[in-house]
């Protein structure tokens, strides 16, 4: 079977990324004796600085792992609201949705104490070990990806007119990074040589280096300067200046932590996905949606039945899933639950919002949810402007995704994490650190009493959503995708793909899967400003064929026929535990992430 690159196969390491620089940064990590844990952190802060438009330290990164012979973890790297991050205090500045950029759209930062809970536990390697490959590419410089230096185009005349401290780093010398010449954030790179000084000087023990790095970030001099931009008016996506709600307070109060993971059962395969603070569980309930039999792998059938599925489970997500309140799990994906909600998928495309009712409860939608689901909201939502991640107003609308990686060891150790939020078309850059604030509060609703209400200390719902998956109870695959809410939707067309397509070389797919050709819907609302929603709407790779156009055209879904390779950014890795064989995958789409491994 023709696929654009080998599956690749080794015994020693693997790692894939969304782009090769941090692949080849944790491959560096393998090489050197550290293990997946220890690469995972490397790869992580090289995303950081090699794609600063989908990730950036004061974003946020969820992961799944699975250490050798130890149960499957989530690591919560997603930060809550801030204490004074009420719906009283943002509808009395006359505001009917949380902007999408600026200091209020800021939860407190998750990634960097995620990291450095996970580098603790589970590493085995020091902070400087393993912050050196970022330190490098931020001091030294690297080659801009043409989507980085497109974005900074498009906010061009954001960042000279209001947000001029990123100009300072991103418009050095009046233009936008060029191809094929180095750039540089020297202050990003001080910024970690500052953290390494103050950490190592706590003494040479490993952990007591790792708990400085940590209260740095939560009580020094990073915190106190990320609290003070937030202070700043700001403009945002409501074309006012606004100031935000982070203090230090806030800052010095958050701990990533561990939890269990949320987990679907099917056919010997076990899914494990982050709980209903994310939306990974819509996977899982897509799982849950199919018959026994399917139909024929890629037929219209086929498409049409997991587009259906897709649309119920995200209904459900708006109703269920958040922070805020418990969601009903276990209702949600029950086997009664799961044959009533299969019964609404028909021979037509339904263009309605239809959320179940788990346990009898009675769902409850935003008043936004609603209104664009009737097609009522303003212009700019139902028009679909915002749709993807991230978004930047006033000047231009910049579509991205977000980053991947995946990794595993020879030792069996297997992580799959999600970094993202942070951008630079987020907030401002903070002069002295060399990264700007985050936007991931702009998913909470302004309405109360829902499950994804604003609340302070609770997370706003993240569409970052990493899979680990075991067979017959043993982890063997480790998988992911940038692409908002499209994350869950793609990740679902790969898995089916690994599952019922013929394995290369006595091992799985990857490759195959990760290239086959991807869809996504929008028949429910975005998680980022301003909502939108297209009811019906479904984009398809041109790849997909004619007669199964046609054939999902008579069945009524409106479609978007989009460019060959234009549908997920998935990367992969796997393990069989019977051989010992690895293997790994990664996106061709966009040109640059890579798998290596040997």
């Amino acid at each position: 079977m023709f696929t654009t690159r080998p599956t690749l196969q080794g015994t020693f390491g693997m790692a894939a990324s969304t782009h090769w620089l941090a692949s080849q940064s944790a491959m560096a990590v393998l090489e050197a004796g550290g293990n997946a844990f220890d690469a995972a952190v490397a790869a992580g802060f090289v995303l950081h600085v090699v794609e600063p438009h989908l990730n950036g330290p004061a974003g946020e990164a969820p992961m799944i792992l699975a250490p050798a012979g130890g149960p499957v973890r989530v690591l919560c790297g997603q930060g809550p609201a801030p204490a004074g991050a009420s719906i009283a205090h943002y509808t009395s500045l006359g505001l009917e949705l949380i902007p999408g950029t600026g200091p209020l759209a800021a939860a407190v930062p998750g990634s960097f104490d995620a990291w450095m809970v996970l580098l603790r536990d589970y590493g085995t390697w020091t902070p400087a070990e393993v912050l050196k490959y970022a330190i490098g590419y931020a001091g030294d410089g690297h080659p801009p990806v043409p989507k980085f230096i497109g974005t900074v185009e498009t906010v061009r005349g954001l960042f000279e007119t209001e947000w001029t401290s990123s100009a300072q780093v991103y418009l050095a010398g009046g233009h936008a990074p060029r191809p094929g010449e180095l750039f540089r954030n020297p202050a990003l790179a001080a910024t970690w040589q500052r953290v390494l000084t103050e950490a190592q000087a706590a003494g040479s023990g490993r952990e007591a280096q790792i708990e400085a790095a940590r209260r740095v970030w939560r009580e020094g001099f990073i915190a106190e300067a990320l609290a003070a931009t937030a202070a700043r008016p700001t403009m945002d996506t409501s074309g006012e200046r606004h100031t935000g709600t982070l203090t230090g307070d806030d800052f010095a109060s958050f701990e990533a932590s561990f939890e269990d993971p949320a987990t679907y059962d099917r056919d010997g395969w076990t899914v494990c996905k982050a709980g209903g603070w994310s939306q990974g569980p819509s996977f899982l309930q897509q799982l849950s949606l199919l018959p026994d039999r399917l139909p024929d792998y890629a037929s219209p059938d086929y498409v049409h039945l997991l587009i259906e599925g897709c649309k119920l489970a995200m209904a459900d997500r708006e109703a269920w899933y958040g922070d805020a309140a418990p969601v009903p799990l276990d209702d949600l994906l029950s086997d009664e639950y799961s044959t009533e909600r299969r019964a609404l998928i028909g021979e037509q495309a339904s263009h309605e919002l239809r959320p179940g009712s788990p346990g009898g409860r009675t769902p409850v939608l935003s008043k936004h949810a609603l209104a664009v689901a009737a097609g009522k909201a303003g212009p700019q939502a139902a028009a679909g402007l915002g749709a993807g991640e991230p978004t930047v107003a006033r000047n231009g609308e910049t579509r991205g995704d977000t980053c991947h990686l995946d990794i595993v060891d020879r030792w069996g150790n297997m992580i799959s994490a999600t970094p993202s939020g942070g951008w630079l078309q987020s907030n401002p850059v903070v002069p002295e650190l060399g990264f700007p604030l985050g936007s991931r509060l702009q998913m909470a609703w302004l309405d109360p009493g829902l499950p994804n209400s604003l609340t302070p200390g609770r997370r706003p719902r993240t569409t970052l959503s990493p899979s680990l998956a075991l067979r017959d109870g043993v982890p063997v695959m480790a998988f992911g995708t940038p692409g908002g809410d499209q994350q869950d939707q793609w990740q679902m067309h790969f898995f089916l793909s690994v599952v019922l397509r013929e394995p290369v070389r006595g091992g799985l797919d990857l490759q195959g899967a990760i290239d086959a050709p991807n869809w996504h819907n929008e028949s429910f609302p975005g998680s980022f400003y301003p909502r939108a929603m297209t009811p019906g709407v479904v984009t398809v790779e041109s790849r997909i064929g004619e007669e199964t156009v046609a054939q999902l055209r008579r069945r009524g879904h409106v479609l978007t026929i989009g460019e060959p390779w234009s549908e997920g950014r998935l990367t992969a890795v796997a393990r069989d535990p019977e051989t010992g064989v690895l293997s790994a995958g990664a996106n061709p789409r966009g040109m640059q992430g890579y798998a290596v491994g040997r």
